[in-house]
């Protein structure tokens, strides 16, 4: 795959956090209209790989592309939405499902913040997307751990981004909310979306990923799902020596 069928391009990335070599030499293409799995240990940069590509984290070296643009220019242009790992979210504020999903469309709104019919739209189209349509106008924190998750994929939504990250979707969510946001991942490729997902749940990865990316601060393998969750590629991830071949 060539740069220019890329959704993402990430080049030589090196990032460190001071003494901390967080990621090293990472070179990642994500192609148009696919989803690809980013698998790894706690610590192996999959969070990291994400902010940089948000703009979030300044790399030390390296560079990143969003459909040919830079992280700022194609967050600017709404190209790339973000769902991160965690949210740092005070759940007794007084604000709703569905104006937390309207936060997704604040880049596309006019200085004085004001929501236009197509505004509205998106929201209602996001809602529903993720199964909350009917708990739109409850409190957010009312809504269960799994909810909650969705609430913020939905916010990532309603951005209509074409290219979407997803930082442990899963985690914390029940089986429903699983099974329902892998189908949602499936189906916007389908729409010619293109994702990037990190997950610790192995065994979705074959219903979910199209291709998968092993990261252990370096990329340890890339490929099919099958491919990538072969043996001898996840035992050097966890350290381990390869299970002997029989003969």
């Amino acid at each position: 795959m060539s740069a220019d069928d890329a959704a993402l391009d990430v080049r030589g990335l090196t990032v460190r956090y001071g003494e901390v070599l967080a990621l090293d030499d990472v070179t990642v293409r994500l192609a148009t209209g696919r989803v690809t799995g980013l698998i790894g240990l706690n610590g192996s940069g999959k969070s990291t790989l994400m902010k940089s590509v948000m703009g979030i984290v300044r790399p030390t070296s390296g560079s990143v592309s969003v459909l040919g643009r830079t992280p700022t220019d194609a967050r600017r242009a709404g190209l790339v939405g973000y769902v991160p790992q965690s949210e740092d979210v005070d759940w007794t504020f007084p604000i709703s499902v569905r104006e937390v999903v309207t936060m997704g469309r604040y880049g596309r709104l006019g200085p004085l913040r004001r929501t236009r019919p197509a505004d509205v739209a998106a929201v209602s189209a996001a809602l529903a997307r993720v199964d909350l349509a009917a708990l739109a106008d409850r409190q957010v924190g009312e809504l269960s751990g799994g909810q909650r998750k969705r609430v913020f994929v939905a916010r990532c939504l309603a951005q209509e981004a074409p290219v979407l990250l997803l930082d442990e979707p899963f985690a914390g969510v029940d089986r429903r909310s699983e099974a329902g946001i892998t189908t949602l991942l499936r189906d916007l490729v389908t729409e010619g979306r293109s994702v990037l997902v990190s997950t610790h749940d192995l065994g979705a990865l074959p219903a979910l990923a199209d291709d998968v990316v092993l990261l252990g601060t370096r990329v340890l393998a890339t490929g099919r799902p099958d491919d990538v969750l072969a043996p001898q590629h996840l035992a050097r991830v966890m350290g381990l020596e390869p299970p002997a071949v029989a003969r």
